[in-house]
């Protein structure tokens, strides 16, 4: 079964040209022999500086933060594709995409299509474009390796300027007269250096161009080109780049600590390589350890509010830096959209898949973590038993977090250190061999690694916060798990 096609025109860099636009993909054969699919949103909010001409030195930087803010509006509404008709912003349009979640269909892309299905390679092409345009060398890359391309003699491009951008010009609906007989002139200009079609690198020519071919002038009408192209049955698709949802602040450290990780785990050539973050570093969520504990206000709104705003800031997942927060995650889930990569599952699986299921594994976590019994339950599913401290021995690893002197007061060194050491001593007394660092502070001063001496025992550290990192980044080239 069909599904509805949103798309989104705009409008507002040529109101005739958008307009006429819009005519052309309503009357298109695919819209009137399927009208229940097709859903046009035509946003006509003019630029502000549309009537400066295209000249060989105009700014791109108004028009590219105008075509943006439209774009980011279809995409908010819900919008499947965009219609861009504009030629000067199909010179950005690669920046523009890289920042959407949605694709802008390339009217390029649609001309050069049309083009190379109907003309033989070698073939003298005639463009008709504005300064900027011409001088920006668009056509030259897209068409210049298979086609010969002219363009007007510098008196006839003057002349087609004036017509389209000019007092009583084209782009201002006057469509005979002086104007229509220099563009004419233009392409006369073309034919004469041996031009077999006129390319159109100006939306306005659409406007003309009936009156043009009537003439004996064979010109692409760049409009009708767009519309069959984004009515095709089989329409680009697009993949957004990956981006990477963080709820932050919980606690504020740890997040950097965790994205440091990504950046440290991703394969990066250069800082275009690494992976996009959106991180809301909200420290006013509510402790988690004191809702399982005492009852405390209890954080699942807050936390579900912070998933929904990277949801809506386009995140294809989300990471929680906390472990106690995993206590609630299933209930936020099930009203998300996306993804959240669950820490604890993926930091099992990493064990049984490196150290085995017959180990015996040691739990460093906040009371609120045991008490809440998730890790134990994830541990179950994958096979594992985990060893819990005695309960003085808890009392150290919750003063080394939430004491005085304690991580989450900013310090790493020192009483802290040493009273998380006689714990992971504790644990390793009792049999552990891989210890799970299950509190995202305690990385902070116990490192992840393979082998660490306490004592007269050697153990594994496990920091779930860097088991996380490395399955976010597998995440974001597509990988698949191996094990």
């Amino acid at each position: 079964m069909k599904t509805t096609s949103r798309l989104g025109i705009v409008g507002g860099l040529g109101s005739l040209a958008g307009g006429d636009l819009f005519y052309k993909l309503v009357k298109s054969r695919a819209v009137r022999e399927d009208q229940g699919r097709y859903h046009f949103l035509f946003e006509q909010h003019p630029f502000k500086d549309v009537l400066l001409p295209l000249d060989r030195n105009a700014s791109m930087t108004a028009r590219k933060f105008y075509v943006f803010q439209v774009c980011k509006t279809f995409e908010n509404t819900g919008v499947d594709a965009v219609l861009l008709p504009c030629f000067a912003s199909q010179s950005f349009l690669g920046e523009i995409q890289q920042e959407l979640g949605i694709p802008v269909l390339d009217m390029m892309q649609a001309l050069v299509r049309h083009i190379t299905r109907r003309v033989a390679p070698g073939t003298t092409l005639g463009v008709i474009a504005s300064d900027f345009v011409r001088h920006g060398g668009l056509f030259e890359r897209h068409l210049g390796q298979h086609f010969n391309l002219v363009y007007p003699e510098d008196h006839a491009q003057a002349a087609l300027m004036e017509a389209m951008y000019g007092v009583n010009g084209i782009k201002d609906g006057h469509l005979d007269g002086v104007p229509l007989e220099s563009v004419y002139q233009a392409c006369l200009s073309l034919q004469g250096q041996g031009a077999m079609v006129i390319v159109p690198g100006m939306t306005e020519l659409s406007l003309v161009c009936g009156d043009l071919q009537r003439r004996g002038i064979s010109a692409l009408d760049i409009n009708q080109i767009y519309a069959e192209f984004a009515t095709q049955a089989d329409g680009p698709a697009r993949q957004p780049p990956f981006k990477l949802g963080i709820v932050g602040g919980v606690g504020p450290a740890a997040t950097v600590d965790f994205m440091g990780k990504v950046v440290a785990h991703t394969p990066a050539g250069k800082d275009q390589d690494h992976i996009k973050m959106v991180v809301e570093q909200n420290p006013q969520i509510p402790d988690r350890t004191a809702n399982l504990l005492r009852d405390e206000t209890d954080p699942t709104l807050a936390l579900y509010a912070t998933c929904k705003r990277l949801e809506s800031a386009g995140a294809q997942a989300i990471a929680i830096p906390c472990n106690t927060a995993h206590a609630f995650v299933e209930r936020i889930q099930a009203h998300l959209r996306v993804p959240i990569v669950n820490m604890l599952s993926e930091t099992v699986e990493w064990i049984v898949h490196t150290h085995g299921s017959g180990q015996a594994v040691g739990l460093l976590a906040t009371s609120g973590t045991l008490q809440s019994q998730v890790y134990h339950q994830a541990a179950r599913r994958c096979g594992l038993q985990l060893i819990t401290p005695g309960f003085d021995y808890q009392a150290l690893v919750m003063e080394a977090i939430y004491g005085e002197r304690g991580i989450k007061a900013g310090f790493t060194e020192g009483v802290c250190r040493e009273q998380l050491l006689l714990a992971a001593e504790h644990l390793c007394e009792q049999g552990a061999k891989v210890l799970i660092l299950g509190c995202t502070e305690l990385p902070l001063v116990l490192a992840h690694c393979e082998v660490f001496e306490i004592g007269a025992h050697r153990v594994a550290l496990v920091d779930p916060t860097t088991v996380l990192a490395r399955r976010c980044v597998s995440l974001s080239s597509g990988e698949h798990r191996t094990g």
